[in-house]
């Protein structure tokens, strides 16, 4: 997954770690609640880095020129490694990798159906924006996490390069044929509200995850804190649209 240009950085980040955040994973999984919503973030990660290596296998199909390709299959590769550190984790505290990313397979899936690029460009953009959101939203989910488990959640949301190269080569169809930066314009807001939506109902659809992130387990956020979670997942959407030279 992508967090390319760290567009964000929430105020979470930017404190000393407090509660659960400033303990480590033997001691914060003592509670099992805990615990089981740590392993459903494991789990949705896991999964949304197995698809986003095989949606870049398959944009690979899409690109102009070899070396295209090859920067595609290279993307694709991180992110399968990405995939088996998450795989490694869960086998590390006793969960079976399969079992845990299996709740959120229909979702995300169903993301990846709805908003299936029908061009190399939309491809780009999607890896780029759409990803990036999703990132964004597991970040500062990670702020209230256990330092070994944050770490984790952290080093798999690396960029894979695909931040820059994104921007490279949507910035130079735009500037060879300005029409085309209206069309992925819409294309991003389609993806912004899918993202969100997606993010969403992987949250509402898992009690222990629901629960932490709305302060019933551990440090997790307030109602108010939401809204501005959002709000600041939105602000880096913006910045990214402007990265690549498109309206928000």
């Amino acid at each position: 997954m992508e967090t390319p240009d760290n567009a964000t950085d929430t105020a979470a980040t930017a404190e000393e770690p407090t509660g659960i955040a400033a303990q480590d994973w033997a001691k914060a999984s003592a509670d099992p609640q805990y615990q089981a919503a740590v392993v459903d973030l494991l789990g949705a990660l896991a999964y949304g880095e197995l698809a986003a290596f095989e949606r870049l296998a398959e944009d690979a199909k899409l690109a102009p020129t070899l070396a295209d390709k090859a920067e595609l299959a290279k993307m694709a590769s991180a992110e399968f490694h990405h995939f088996e550190q998450l795989s490694e984790r869960l086998a590390a505290i006793g969960v079976d990798p399969t079992q845990a990313m299996e709740p959120f397979v229909a979702a995300l899936d169903g993301f990846h159906k709805q908003t299936a690029p029908s061009d190399w460009l939309e491809g780009l953009v999607k890896a780029y924006v759409g990803d990036s959101i999703a990132s964004d939203f597991y970040r500062e989910v990670a702020a209230r996490l256990d330092s070994d488990s944050r770490k984790l959640v952290l080093a798999v949301l690396d960029d894979t390069g695909h931040a820059s190269f994104a921007i490279e080569k949507v910035r130079a169809a735009i500037d060879a044929d300005p029409r085309v930066g209206g069309r992925l314009a819409l294309w991003a807001r389609r993806l912004m509200g899918e993202a969100l939506s997606q993010s969403q109902r992987v949250v509402a659809d898992r009690d222990a995850l629901s629960t932490m992130l709305v302060g019933g387990v551990a440090d997790g956020f307030d109602l108010a804190e939401v809204g501005r979670m959002f709000s600041r997942i939105t602000e880096a959407h913006t910045k990214r649209m402007a990265a690549l030279g498109l309206a928000a």
